[in-house]
């Protein structure tokens, strides 16, 4: 099942599922008791399927994207925050800061949803607690990642992380098609079959003496291809348009806007 989230045709908030290109109203809860109706929506816009009480990221986790930066492969997942006013709506504007950098770069990442209280989960058990997945675009102001020497700040700016536009529960995340496009050039184009750390993995990993909330978001990680490994002219400008597509999970288009006030 695709769950949206959206503004309806009452500007109102409400979740929906979609069947055959039609969107029906969800009763009840996404993160807890929930059930679809054959109510028709129509949706006026498609906003982030969720807005989460955390965030969490997962830092050279496909093969091929250590092997570009020339990193060794890590032995444990490497983890790392985004804030969760990063989140992004589809379609809304990627804003480079007012202060810098110029050296923008995108990160197209498979999201897992955490549906219910997950703490010690083992990795044989990790299908129980996830809701589904979706598409986050894991913007990073590279700049700012090497002066500081950590992540969180070079991640966490707002509008840096754009998601959706559907969490879908039934997918199958071990072998999905990911691909970047800017401004029509594919940049990142891998399967999740290269992951270092599997879904099952990484929950194990971080349910591990912590907490995820229902809701939480995980970024998988991202392929080869990121602007840092290429020439320095393939950061994102103003005017650019970055799109996302996952197999079975559609596509997430954002343009790229001038520095934010």
């Amino acid at each position: 099942m695709k769950l949206f989230r959206v503004i309806d045709e009452r500007s109102q908030v409400t979740y929906a599922w979609q069947k055959d290109e039609q969107f029906f109203r969800i009763d009840g809860d996404i993160l807890g008791e929930f059930s679809p109706t054959d109510q028709p929506v129509r949706p006026a816009r498609i906003l982030a399927p969720l807005q989460p009480p955390m965030i969490f990221a997962i830092g050279l986790n496909y093969r091929a994207h250590a092997i570009e930066t020339n990193k060794p492969i890590p032995d444990a997942p490497v983890v790392f925050a985004k804030s969760v006013t990063s989140i992004n709506h589809p379609g809304d504007p990627i804003l480079l800061p007012k202060a810098g950098p110029t050296c923008v770069d995108y990160e197209c990442e498979l999201a897992i949803v955490i549906g219910r209280t997950a703490r010690d989960v083992p990795a044989d058990r990790a299908g129980e607690y996830i809701l589904g997945y979706t598409i986050a675009n894991d913007v990073s102001a590279r700049d700012w990642q090497q002066r500081l020497g950590q992540w969180v700040r070079a991640k966490s700016f707002d509008t840096f992380c754009p998601l959706g536009p559907c969490i879908d529960t039934q997918i199958d995340p071990s072998d999905l098609h990911l691909t970047t496009h800017v401004n029509g050039e594919i940049r990142q184009d891998s399967r999740t079959s290269d992951l270092i750390f599997d879904v099952p993995h990484l929950i194990e990993f971080l349910s591990s003496d912590l907490t995820l909330l229902p809701g939480t978001l995980i970024l998988t990680g991202t392929p080869s291809g990121v602007g840092v490994a290429r020439q320095p002219q393939v950061f994102l400008r103003p005017g650019d348009e970055v799109i996302c597509r996952i197999g079975g999970l559609g596509e997430l288009r954002s343009p790229v806007s001038g520095k934010s006030s």
